[in-house]
């Protein structure tokens, strides 16, 4: 009984400790705790990104990659893996746990949370292309921007026009709401798949097709205070095929 008792002070998880509170007999306490064993100490990692920091360029600077990534990044993973007793269901997916987020979650969970998957979703839809060749959206994905923005060029002016007008630190999205493509924005570390605005969380989930970070430490090394530049550029490297396939899952 002790053992148990240990187990679920130490887990400090709602997902684990509703698992293991209405589980009955040996065999299913056994699989909760193994189940906690798999985390290990570290919940959350930094995800392995599939280029390297200076592959971007000459769109996004290799110093500025490397700041972003190791430290920005992994401050939010650290500060999320010091939390010792949290309402995160840690055997979810990141972005289900996101779901879980309201304007009531403790405030460290939200803000470090979505650092880690914000940052991490802006990094999958990154590719390199260094010789600036021409970008644009994949089939799908491409006729429903065209049917919701009119062109790929009005959707990207007014995608850019969005991000350049965030006041301070945060971020752009398009997402797909109710099979609509809708530009977003949210302050600080926010996304779209929380429950934070209490006017839209009747709605069905918002879910990221595309991520812009528009906070200074994504451009400020190489772009000073021209957010402008630092989006222009961003176009460059957006990766179309994560977006499609993005698009296609939902």
């Amino acid at each position: 009984m002790s053992d148990r008792r240990d187990f679920l002070k130490k887990s400090g998880l709602l997902g684990l400790a509703s698992i293991a509170t209405n589980l009955i007999g040996q065999e299913k306490i056994e699989k909760a705790e193994q189940a906690l064993s798999a985390l290990g100490e570290n919940a959350f990692t930094l995800p392995k990104l599939n280029y390297r920091f200076d592959e971007l360029e000459p769109h996004i600077d290799a110093k500025t990659m490397e700041i972003h990534y190791t430290k920005h990044h992994q401050g939010y993973i650290d500060k999320l893996n010091a939390i010792k007793s949290t309402n995160i269901d840690y055997l979810s997916s990141d972005e289900v746990k996101c779901t879980h987020i309201d304007r009531f979650t403790q405030a460290a969970i939200r803000n470090n949370l979505g650092g880690h998957y914000n940052h991490t979703l802006f990094w999958s839809l990154l590719k390199p292309n260094p010789k600036s060749e021409i970008n644009i959206p994949k089939a799908k994905l491409t006729e429903a921007i065209i049917k919701e923005f009119k062109s790929v060029d009005e959707f990207k002016n007014q995608f850019s026009e969005t991000a350049l007008k965030i006041f301070g630190s945060g971020w752009c999205w398009l997402v797909l709401q109710n099979s609509k493509l809708k530009i977003v924005t949210t302050a600080n570390q926010d996304n779209p798949l929380m429950k934070i605005d209490e006017a839209t969380q009747f709605e069905a989930v918002a879910k990221p097709i595309l991520a812009l970070d528009v906070w200074e430490h994504a451009y400020y090394l190489k772009h000073q205070n021209k957010r402008k530049d630092y989006i222009n550029a961003w176009w460059n490297v957006v990766n179309w095929d994560e977006a499609e396939k993005r698009f296609n899952g939902y």
